[in-house]
């Protein structure tokens, strides 16, 4: 069970946010110069390194498939071809195939008729389009519609686990909530905080040899 009922856990969480940040500095988080580019990058990131979403990205780009209305006439198979590698990239291709396709026949193809539904109607929306799971759909929500949806990763878990503040066995929605439930709703920070959690866990928090003494967050373990 998830460890958020402590009295002081929202000043913890702000301490946390405060010694990445002055470590790190702003991150520039999500990279993409358009919502559907972030969107693009949000699904293809899935099981992969961003490295590699960006070399699928920049195949894309070069093929001009990255904007909605191109995607979505586009054969899946040149499709897939374009982002071999983000890996899995039939399955992937099949996955932004499945988004314009929803996109196009609900809402004519508009990321502002999309992203006009409240919060929790846009999250479940989101979630039924057949291969966008919660961490996808919040990192949509953040990061493209500018909604106040924490995303909570690997990277999350692992950190907050190894200092105690969620469980090991904690869900997604269960570590998302120790940030939802104990900070301002803010799309701004919530985007800072997760990107800083990025660099921190990418650098340092490694799920092999830790680096724990040149870590931010080394004075609260």
């Amino acid at each position: 069970m998830l460890k958020r009922k402590r009295p002081d856990i929202a000043r913890t969480l702000r301490a946390y946010y405060d010694e990445m940040f002055a470590a790190h500095g702003p991150q520039g988080w999500w990279p993409g110069r358009t919502r559907f580019e972030i969107i693009v990058g949000a699904i293809l990131t899935q099981n992969t390194a961003w490295t590699n979403v960006e070399r699928a990205i920049r195949e894309l780009k070069s093929a001009g498939l990255v904007n909605a209305a191109a995607m979505h006439g586009a054969d899946i198979g040149v499709l897939a071809s374009r982002i071999r590698s983000a890996g899995y990239f039939n399955v992937k291709a099949r996955r932004l195939k499945n988004f314009t396709t929803h996109l196009f026949g609900e809402h004519g193809g508009s990321l502002d008729r999309l992203f006009r539904s409240d919060n929790g109607g846009l999250r479940q929306t989101l979630l039924a389009i057949n291969g966008i799971g919660p961490e996808t759909a919040d990192s949509i929500l953040l990061y493209a519609a500018g909604r106040p949806e924490f995303v909570s990763d690997a990277y999350t878990k692992r950190i907050f686990s190894r200092h105690g503040l969620v469980a090991g066995d904690a869900d997604y929605e269960e570590v998302k909530a120790l940030f939802m439930d104990n900070l301002p709703s803010d799309a701004r920070l919530f985007n800072e905080y997760h990107a800083l959690i990025v660099k921190t866990g990418k650098d340092y928090c490694k799920s092999r040899k830790p680096d724990c003494a040149n870590c931010a967050l080394k004075g609260f373990l």
